[in-house]
C-alpha cells in the first residue's frame, strides 16, 4: 500500500505502521510530498514522525481509533457491501431535518440514530442533516470542535456505522446531509500546523489564525479541505454538505474556495449520475453566494436564511436583544419582507452590526429553494443560556403557528431534532474536553458570555458536566402523551401538505403575495391557490381573504371557510391553510 504525506517543511519524515518503521522519500512529481510503500490493511494503525519527533496521526487520516492524539487507521472503503441502491435526492422539494447524533437518542450513536430513522421516514422528512461526525476529544460535545477531517468520530461508532447509518437512511428514501467546518479546526488533537503552513496569520478569526486559502502553500490546503469534502460524497455515499460559517472563510484569490468546491462537486454529481449539494451557513446576506457560478456566483446551490428566522422568532417570543432588535420594531412587517424577498437586510441599517448590511436578492432569478427557512436549529437553540426550546415558552397553539410558516413558506423547510413533538427537553452546550485547563477556560468563558447579558453565573449550566449532555438527550417517551402527540400529527399534516400541493413548492418568490396587521398580530400570504393565516394573538381575529371559494385543508383548530364577505375567522393563537379556486 502507498502512503503520502504533505510536509513542506520537513527534513526527514519516518512511516511508523504496525510497529513497523520506514523512510519515506520525496516525491518528485508533488513539491513537499512524502512517500513509501508498506504492508498495511484495513485496520493498519500508522502515524508520521517528522525530523524525529513523536509519531503523529496522518493529516488525512480516515480513521482514529484512540481519538484525535492516537495513530491513525487504514480504512479500505471497498471492503463495505453497500445494500440500497440510491439515485439520490435533490434539494428542490426538500423538508430537512437536523439531527445531533450524541443527543439524538440516549446512547449517542450512529446505530442508535438508525433505528429511529423509521420516525423521520413516517413523520415525511426527505432528509437528515448531521451535525458535525469528525473526531473531538472526548466522548461528547457539538462537533464543532472536530480535527482529522476525513474521519468519523469513533465514540459514535466510526466510519462503519456512518455506512450503516447512509444505508438504512437510503433504504427509507431518506437522503443525508452532513455539516461540515472548514473554517477552523479544534484547539485540542489539531496536529496540522506540525505538517505544514494549514493556517495564516494574514486573517484571523473568531477562533485565531485562518485556515489558509490565499497565503504561500495555500494551494495543498485548499486540495485538502476540496477533497474531504468529496470523499464524504463519494465513500460514504453522502448526498449534500452543509458548510459552516462560510463568512470566515478568508480568501482573496481571484477564484474563491467556494467557488471552487462547488465546481467540484458538481463535477463528482455528474461522474456519479446523482445530485449532490452544498448548503451554505453564511451571515453576509450576498445573493452571490447562490448565484450559478456561469451568473458571475459562487454556485452554491443554498444558504441558512437567518433573516427568516429572526423574524419569526420576535414574532413569536416578542424579544428585542440582540441581533433580535431590528427585527422586533415590527416582527410582521419584517417576515413579510423575508417572504417576499429572501433577505431582510438587504442594504438597510442594521443596528447590531452598526453599518448597512447585505445586498438585494433578484427574487425573479434566484429560486425560493436556495433559502432554508427555520424556527429553530442547533445554534438558535444551543446557544441560549439555558438551550431553551420554543416549546419552554410558547403555547401549543403558537407552535403550531410556527410550524405553519416554516412548512408552507417559499424557502426549503428545515426543521430541529425534537420540535416535531414540542421536545420539553433542553438543549444546552456541552463539552468533553480532555484537556483540563481547555475545559475550565471554556467554562469560564461561557458563563462570563452570558453573566454580560444579565444572568447569574451558577444558572449558566456547566458545559463540562455530563449532566448537561444527558439533560439535552430526546425523551422519545414523549411523543405518545399530550399536547406533544397533537403536535407531532400537525406537522405530519403540514409535511404531507406541502407534498402534495404543487402550489407549496413552487420556487417563485416574486409570486408571493402577504398581508399582515402588526396590532392584531395575523399575517396570511399567498401562493398559486395556496392560502395561509395564523393569529398570534390570543383573541380571535378576521383576516381578509377575498370573496374566491375555498375550502379548509389544515386548521389548528376549527374554522369556517370564508363566507361571501371574504373574512376568515381564525381563533386566537391558531393557524389555517386553504384552497381557494
Amino acid at each position: 500500500m502507498q502512503f503520502e504525506v504533505w510536509a513542506p517543511q520537513a527534513e526527514r519524515v519516518t512511516l511508523r505502521c504496525d510497529g513497523a518503521t520506514r523512510a519515506m522519500e520525496r516525491d518528485p512529481g508533488r513539491e513537499g510530498w512524502w512517500r513509501t510503500e508498506a504492508e498495511a490493511r484495513d485496520g493498519s494503525r500508522y502515524g508520521y514522525a517528522l525530523d524525529d519527533g513523536p509519531v503523529l496521526p496522518d493529516p488525512r487520516s480516515r480513521r482514529q481509533p484512540d481519538g484525535p492524539d492516537g495513530l491513525s487507521a487504514v480504512v479500505d472503503h471497498e471492503r463495505h457491501a453497500w445494500r440500497t441502491a440510491w439515485a439520490g435526492r435533490p434539494l428542490p422539494g426538500a423538508v430537512l431535518y437536523e439531527l445531533h447524533v450524541g443527543t439524538y437518542t440516549r446512547e449517542g450513536t450512529l446505530d442508535a440514530a438508525a433505528e429511529r430513522l423509521g420516525h423521520l421516514a413516517e413523520l415525511g422528512v426527505t432528509h437528515v442533516e448531521l451535525m458535525p461526525l469528525c473526531p473531538f476529544p472526548g466522548r461528547h460535545g457539538w462537533g464543532y470542535e472536530g480535527v482529522s477531517l476525513w474521519a468519523v468520530h469513533e465514540p459514535y461508532g466510526g466510519p462503519e456505522a456512518l455506512k450503516r447509518f447512509v444505508d438504512r437512511a437510503h433504504a427509507l428514501g431518506l437522503g443525508v446531509v452532513l455539516d461540515v467546518v472548514h473554517n477552523h479546526l479544534g484547539p485540542s488533537g489539531n496536529y496540522l500546523p506540525a505538517f505544514g503552513p494549514y493556517f495564516t496569520d494574514t486573517h484571523h478569526t473568531p477562533w485565531g489564525s485562518a485556515v489558509n486559502l490565499d497565503a504561500p502553500g495555500s494551494d495543498e490546503v485548499r486540495d485538502y479541505l476540496r477533497e474531504s469534502a468529496l470523499a464524504w460524497l463519494r465513500d460514504y455515499r453522502i448526498d449534500g454538505l452543509r458548510l459552516d460559517a462560510v463568512h470566515a472563510l478568508a480568501d482573496t484569490r481571484a477564484c474563491h474556495f467556494l467557488e471552487e468546491l462547488s465546481a467540484a462537486v458538481d463535477a463528482l454529481a455528474a461522474e456519479l449520475d446523482r445530485p449532490l449539494f452544498l448548503i451554505a451557513e453564511s451571515d453576509l446576506n450576498d445573493p452571490r453566494l447562490i448565484t450559478p457560478r456561469e451568473e458571475g456566483g459562487l454556485g452554491l446551490h443554498a444558504q441558512w436564511n437567518d433573516d427568516f428566522h429572526h423574524a419569526l422568532h420576535t414574532a413569536l417570543t416578542g424579544e428585542s436583544q440582540g441581533y433580535y432588535g431590528d427585527f422586533a420594531r415590527a416582527p410582521l412587517a419584517a417576515l413579510a419582507k423575508t417572504l417576499t424577498g429572501g433577505y431582510f437586510h438587504d442594504g438597510t441599517y442594521s443596528s447590531f452590526r452598526g453599518r448597512r448590511h447585505g445586498r438585494p436578492l433578484d427574487r425573479t432569478r434566484v429560486a425560493a429553494h436556495r433559502l432554508l427557512g427555520y424556527g429553530q436549529t442547533h445554534d438558535q437553540v444551543g446557544n441560549r443560556a439555558l438551550g431553551d426550546r420554543l416549546s419552554a415558552s410558547l403555547s401549543p397553539g403558537l407552535l403550531a403557528c410556527a410550524a405553519t410558516l416554516v412548512l408552507t413558506a417559499p424557502f426549503t423547510p428545515m426543521l430541529f431534532m425534537g420540535e416535531e413533538w414540542a421536545a420539553g427537553t433542553p438543549w444546552q452546550f456541552f463539552t468533553d474536553h480532555t484537556d483540563p485547563e481547555l475545559a475550565e477556560a471554556v467554562r469560564r468563558g461561557r458563563r462570563r458570555e452570558f453573566a454580560s447579558h444579565g444572568w447569574a453565573e451558577e444558572d449558566v449550566p456547566d458545559p463540562q458536566d455530563p449532566a448537561t449532555r444527558d439533560r439535552s438527550c430526546l425523551d422519545w417517551t414523549e411523543p405518545g402523551g399530550e399536547p406533544h402527540a397533537r403536535v407531532l400529527d400537525w406537522y405530519r399534516t403540514l409535511i404531507a401538505l406541502r407534498h402534495g400541493q404543487a402550489d407549496l413548492t413552487d420556487p417563485d418568490l416574486a409570486d408571493i403575495k402577504v398581508a399582515h396587521d402588526e396590532r392584531q398580530r395575523w399575517l396570511a400570504f399567498r401562493r398559486g391557490d395556496v392560502r395561509v393565516a395564523v393569529n398570534l394573538a390570543k383573541e380571535p381575529a378576521a383576516i381578509p381573504l377575498g370573496p374566491r371559494h375555498a375550502r379548509v385543508l389544515a386548521a389548528w383548530e376549527p374554522v369556517e371557510a370564508p363566507g361571501p364577505d371574504g373574512l376568515l375567522q381564525v381563533p386566537g393563537e391558531s393557524a389555517v391553510v386553504l384552497l381557494q379556486g
